[in-house]
């Protein structure tokens, strides 16, 4: 299916990181978008209120948890972009019930809701984590899935209940499992806006938790052009398909890369906090993306390095760095 200059589509989570950047690329195509932003009491759309093409979306406070908003909010829908979900690791382990509820419940809901209103398309959006650390690498789709964390538990339940709408009802569905994705905007639970607000902080001394890990890192624009590619491939139906770039980093040598690129000389300290339990540390992740090339033709177009300069320059602009607290640990 082409996303066409009048389809009518949805962006669940389109308030946050990844889903802004996706709005933004779904508007710049004409596409008629709904966001979905998590209702509060504050009317805050989080960083859909940011946006200069906020004027050209409808944007929807609501809560996939509920089932008749989810049948609402999916009237007159073509393509769902499915990117809704708790994904803070460390606060998983403080409050799992609630990752059930959303990203495992939630998830029912959309796709019931899809499902009911004959949506097109809907592209589910899962994970690298619900592979655990790998077993081999490069990581394809057959790799096994590993529940090392409430949180991956949750995607892995969500991706299967998702995959079994479209077995047991046909719903038009692919699953995108994006490996980890970096760029402006992101929280400051993730390592690397973690690492460029404490350097930009003016802090002496960096703290991270384990930096032996290894991951693959992808450029929010990247990814989210994966998504696009996915929602347009009809070979990609009832498939989950990985987006990465299938190149690696320690995060001990990804804080070195920003340290350079940002003229520091600060020191890296162990911190105890930030270290997952012994049994729930991911250690590698590398992705085989030769399923979503073969498919689509999708390839990264950002390097590394190119993508944590714009990275940098965006964190770095004082409007931004306002935004975030470098001295307490994001849970």
């Amino acid at each position: 299916m082409t996303l066409k200059v009048d389809s009518s589509v949805l962006v669940t989570g389109a308030d946050g990181f990844i889903g802004s950047h996706l709005v933004e690329m779904l508007a710049a195509r004409g596409c008629r978008v709904r966001a979905l932003s998590q209702y509060n009491s504050f009317n805050n759309w989080g960083w859909l209120d940011t946006l200069p093409c906020r004027d050209d979306m409808e944007v929807v406070c609501g809560d996939i948890r509920d089932p008749f908003f989810c049948r609402s909010l999916t009237k007159g829908i073509d393509v769902v972009f499915h990117l809704a979900a708790l994904i803070a690791i460390p606060f998983s382990y403080v409050a799992p019930a609630s990752y059930v509820d959303t990203n495992v419940t939630g998830t029912l809901n959309m796709c019931e809701a899809a499902r009911d209103r004959g949506c097109a398309r809907i592209i589910h959006t899962s994970t690298s984590e619900v592979y655990g650390t790998a077993r081999y690498v490069p990581i394809d789709e057959k790799h096994p899935l590993q529940p090392q964390s409430p949180y991956s538990a949750s995607k892995i339940g969500a991706d299967h209940i998702a995959m079994s709408y479209h077995h047991a009802f046909g719903l038009p569905l692919t699953i995108a499992r994006p490996f980890n994705t970096y760029g402006p905007r992101q929280s400051a639970r993730a390592v690397i806006p973690t690492i460029i607000t404490q350097i930009a902080s003016g802090m002496k001394q960096i703290r991270l938790g384990d930096v032996t890990p290894t991951r693959d890192f992808n450029y929010v624009k990247d990814v989210c052009r994966g998504f696009l590619a996915l929602a347009e491939a009809e070979q990609t139906l009832g498939d989950v398909v990985n987006i990465g770039s299938g190149t690696e980093i320690s995060i001990g040598d990804l804080f070195s890369l920003i340290r350079d690129l940002m003229g520091s000389s600060v020191e890296l300290v162990p911190d105890e906090e930030r270290v997952r339990p012994p049994d729930s540390e991911v250690f590698r992740l590398c992705c085989d993306n030769t399923k979503i090339r073969k498919l689509t033709g999708f390839k990264p177009e950002y390097a590394l390095r190119d993508g944590l300069k714009e990275t940098i320059e965006w964190f770095t602009s004082s409007g931004n760095m306002n935004r975030y607290k470098a001295g307490i640990y994001n849970v």
